[in-house]
């Protein structure tokens, strides 16, 4: 019988709450403009030969380079790493780099792209002879 005792308090409380407690609701309506919103994305503007777009400018020495990406260590920051990827305009050329020997291994390279973004737009710097 004391067992009962001990038990009921605690279980008075809980029922308790449990009919004092408010039902959950909606944060409230969404409409179908809200959902199917469209998202807007910035684009890179074409490179052309006559004239150079404005960008940063990053310093760096290649880790590694191929036709499709190279990776670059800030010549500013050692710790910092970036890895870019060609604008359309530079692939070809890129391509024929690569098949002439490319970059190096600690070859330094000025790479020109937008803020924020992961695409070099120009890649300055003389390669070194291939191993």
């Amino acid at each position: 019988m004391k067992t009962l005792k001990i038990f009921a308090v605690p279980f008075a409380a809980a029922a308790a709450l449990a009919v004092s407690s408010v039902p959950a609701r909606a944060q409230g309506p969404v409409t179908a403009a809200e959902v199917a919103a469209p998202v807007v994305v910035k684009t890179i503007e074409a490179v052309t030969s006559k004239k150079t777009p404005k960008g940063d400018w990053l310093k760096g020495e290649v880790i590694h380079f191929d036709a499709n990406s190279v990776i670059v260590r800030e010549a500013v920051n050692e710790r910092a790493i970036h890895t870019f990827t060609y604008a359309p305009e530079l692939k070809d050329r890129m391509q024929q780099l690569e098949d002439a020997g490319g970059y190096q291994y600690g070859d330094k390279v000025k790479i020109l792209h937008q803020s924020g973004q992961t695409v070099a737009l120009k890649i300055v710097g003389k390669p070194s002879k291939p191993l």
